[in-house]
C-alpha cells in the first residue's frame, strides 16, 4: 500500500521524514458522519508499512455539517509517536498498521 503524493504533506517526527494524507472526499458512510475520521501515513523516504489512524470526530465537510477539528501537523506527530510505541514499523514491508486512537496529546 502507498499513499498517493498528490494531496499529501510531510512531516518530520523524530528526526524521520513521513507523508501524511486526508482522504480528499468522505466514503459514504463518513459523509453520513457514521464513520469516523481516519488518515494514513508513511515513510517519505524509503517507504514500508503504512500506518491507517482513525479518530474520534468527523471529516469537516460531511454532508450533516457536524463539527468537527481538523487534522493538524501536531496531531499527526503524535499519533505517528504513538504507533511506533505500539509497534509500528515504518520502514519495513508489510501489510498497513491499524491504530485507533481515542485521544492524543500532542507531545
Amino acid at each position: 500500500m502507498v499513499l498517493v503524493k498528490r494531496g499529501s504533506r510531510l512531516i518530520t517526527v523524530d528526526g524521520a521524514v513521513y507523508r501524511w494524507r486526508v482522504r480528499r472526499r468522505p466514503t459514504f458512510p463518513q459523509a453520513l458522519a457514521a464513520a469516523p475520521l481516519s488518515f494514513a501515513v508513511e515513510r517519505a523516504e524509503r517507504r514500508g508499512s503504512v500506518l491507517v489512524a482513525t479518530m474520534p470526530g468527523r471529516l469537516p465537510d460531511d454532508w450533516i455539517g457536524s463539527a468537527a477539528g481538523p487534522v493538524v501537523p501536531s496531531l499527526v506527530a503524535a499519533v505517528v509517536r504513538r504507533a511506533r510505541e505500539q509497534g509500528w514499523r515504518p520502514d519495513r514491508p508489510g501489510p498497513a498498521f491499524f491504530l485507533t486512537i481515542d485521544t492524543v496529546s500532542n507531545r
